[in-house]
């Protein structure tokens, strides 16, 4: 399997030499609160590199189904060339595991077939988010951190020569959707500037380039609010109890009294 995906990234860019805007790929993490969210992917393929790839594209595009599923998403497939993935999950934690192991399915064993079966060395693509959460009662503070390593796509030899700019073939996102929106942090060189439409942060991925995000966010916590609920329902009682209802032993005690 793994073999079939390198082999479809050399194929784009192959590809590219003649086609243009082939690929439109675009990844979404959306939460709703610090205990629930997903990530989505929306794969869409041009008509032209269908026609001209075969089955290379459609057993890629079913790989990843397969992954989806595997880690308890479910998919759409919109047309032949289209498809959204979801994947949930009910925290950080979760998130981070699930992210990673989608894109990294085989990253623990190494198949010694694809080793003898390729002469040259195959393009490396290494992506790996990170998250980290700090709890505050009623909110939690996120910083998501994101590296994805598109360096590979800028060669089409194992000699290094660069024949042609992925970019015109390779259409890449990366969204962030929160509540209360969020605040990219620029503290490296290579960070990308994000586009920011309401509470949503969109980057344009650059191929060849090594990729750097970062982000700030708040999120609600839907046990730290469960938690005050709960004491204020039950100083409402007592409030409420002592205050507008007589008390049984101060009533005992007059009733006593007058007989």
């Amino acid at each position: 399997m793994y073999l079939k995906r390198v082999r479809f990234v050399w194929f784009v860019l192959l590809a590219s030499i003649l086609l243009s805007g082939c690929v439109q790929y675009d990844v979404g993490v959306n939460f709703d609160n610090s205990n629930r969210g997903e990530f989505v992917q929306h794969i869409k393929l041009g008509e032209r590199l269908i026609s001209f790839s075969g089955d290379s594209v459609y057993e890629w595009l079913n790989s990843i189904e397969r992954r989806t599923r595997k880690l308890e998403g479910r998919t759409q497939r919109i047309s032949n060339e289209e498809l959204v993935a979801t994947v949930p999950f009910s925290n950080g934690q979760e998130l981070q595991k699930k992210f990673n192991e989608f894109f990294h399915p085989n990253s623990s064993q190494k198949s010694k077939s694809v080793k003898n079966e390729t002469d040259s060395e195959l393009p490396k693509i290494e992506s790996n988010l990170r998250l980290f959460q700090n709890n505050f009662l009623l909110l939690v503070r996120n910083r998501l951190i994101y590296d994805l390593d598109l360096r590979s796509l800028a060669l089409l030899s194992s000699q290094g020569n660069v024949l042609a700019n992925p970019g015109s073939i390779l259409d890449l996102d990366f969204s962030l959707k929160t509540p209360w929106g969020a605040r990219s942090v620029q503290n490296v060189e290579n960070a990308i500037e994000p586009q920011k439409d309401n509470n949503q942060l969109v980057w344009k991925l650059q191929p060849g380039e090594l990729n750097h995000i970062e982000v700030v966010f708040w999120l609600p916590s839907p046990l730290g609010i469960g938690t005050l609920l709960i004491i204020l329902f039950i100083w409402a009682g007592f409030y409420l109890r002592y205050s507008f209802m007589p008390d049984p032993s101060t009533q005992f005690a007059s009733k006593t009294v007058s007989s």
